[in-house]
């Protein structure tokens, strides 16, 4: 029996609005270690996008590697497998694979090709091995594919490039599992590992990074045959299972915008018996940081959403909630921010988003040629104004305008000075 932990999407070095989120990390990563020893883990395969962005700080990197040295010296024989996403840098994911190696840390971010023009697979097949150091399977560890890596492969260059990115991403996964089905002895499972998007998942709301180009949006499951025991997957932030039980996105281990405040966050527990899936298990995240998100309502109607929320003024503020309202307006409010922060004063709480739901002003004809130029900013901005709230501004709108536009009038020439 081979026991796994699947998860993806860290997203490490997150700026959340503009706000960091190591504190979150750091507790998830605390978690999934006490979890590792819990469950006596054999193998952590993490399925892409381990940092946000292609140059994370060194403070999100210190997470992943104290992460990685932690699990070593917790559990010795623990083998860790992690791909690169499409929000990582695939070299910067390999440039410590050496060391990492002597941890029993295997980090593949690109795929190579021979002179010959075939995949390099052989560095893409990890033994994952049980307690007593028997191989029980082989992990085909395959990183988010890049156009460049495989376009142009085994006489593809020619026709429609989004066809022959396709095309390459399927070359490579035959080529792939021919080689793991050569390499496996009798009663050793493939695991495949994936950062892509298959069609018919459910993606998030607004989160999600589109990775595919060319007109195509997604692969087909039907790439990962049936003697692929488990596929575990990266990409897509909402938990779930594509077509059948053995095709798995773990999901993000932590909302990523306020649009998944609702899902399920979790890591997967799948076990292995032979070559088979024995069974899949989620465990719960927990949520070291709540989320809220209030409305879409009138003011009045958010605001006494917001004063019945629990909070606790003796968390440290790293601690403290995240929080989002989204106010529907019948009319202008230029006091809606400081009538909220009114409201807010005092709170354990830290208000990242105050959205304005506006109403809807249908136009009479159709859309009209305007001269900017002739028109000016001032004029511009009125009739702006008039077509999101179906009335002129009042003097008072007026006059802040022009003193912002002079404001920035002043700045300007200042640098040009």
């Amino acid at each position: 029996m081979l026991r796994l932990i699947h998860t993806a999407d860290w997203h490490l070095g997150q700026s959340f609005h503009g706000q960091e989120r190591h504190a979150e990390h750091r507790a998830f990563l605390t978690w999934l270690l006490d979890t590792l020893v819990e469950r006596r883990a054999d193998a952590l395969l993490v399925a892409g996008d381990l940092f946000d962005v292609v140059n994370p700080s060194l403070q999100a990197q210190a997470l992943l590697y104290d992460f990685i040295v932690e699990a070593h010296e917790r559990l010795p024989r623990l083998d860790l497998v992690l791909i690169a996403g499409n929000h990582d840098s695939g070299n910067r994911i390999e440039l410590p694979a050496p060391l990492m190696r002597r941890l029993r840390t295997h980090a593949l971010g690109r795929v190579a090709w021979t002179e010959a023009g075939e995949l390099d697979a052989d560095r893409l097949l990890v033994p994952l091995t049980d307690a007593s150091g028997e191989t029980r399977a082989w992990c085909l560890a395959l990183p988010f594919l890049r156009p460049a890596e495989v376009t142009g492969r085994g006489g593809d260059a020619a026709g429609d490039p989004g066809n022959a990115y396709v095309a390459g991403i399927g070359r490579v996964h035959q080529q792939l599992i021919a080689a793991a089905r050569a390499r496996r002895a009798p009663g050793q499972a493939l695991v495949a590992m994936s950062h892509a998007h298959l069609r018919g998942a459910a993606v998030s709301e607004a989160s999600e990074r589109p990775i595919v180009i060319g007109g195509e949006e997604s692969i087909s499951a039907g790439l990962f045959p049936d003697d692929i025991a488990y596929v575990a997957l990266g990409h897509l932030h909402r938990a779930q299972q594509v077509g059948e039980a053995r095709i798995r996105y773990s999901g993000s281990p932590l909302p990523l915008d306020f649009s998944e405040v609702t899902y399920p966050h979790q890591v997967l527990e799948v076990t292995l018996e032979g070559e088979a899936l024995a069974g899949v298990e989620a465990l719960p995240v927990p949520r070291p940081v709540a989320m809220h998100r209030l409305g879409p309502a009138p003011l009045d109607a958010v605001l006494a959403e917001l004063e019945a929320l629990e909070e606790d003024p003796a968390l440290a503020r790293e601690r403290w909630p995240w929080l989002e309202l989204r106010v529907e307006l019948d009319a202008p409010m230029p006091d809606l921010r400081a009538r909220v922060d009114a409201a807010l004063e005092g709170k354990a709480l830290r208000l990242l988003r105050l959205e304005r739901r506006l109403p809807r002003v249908e136009a009479e004809d159709g859309p009209e040629r305007i001269d900017l130029e002739a028109l000016g900013p001032r004029r511009l901005f009125e009739r702006t104004w008039q077509a999101r709230w179906g009335e002129p501004p009042g003097e008072d709108v007026l006059t802040d305008f022009d003193r912002l536009r002079q404001e920035v009038l002043d700045d300007d020439g200042e640098e040009r000075a």
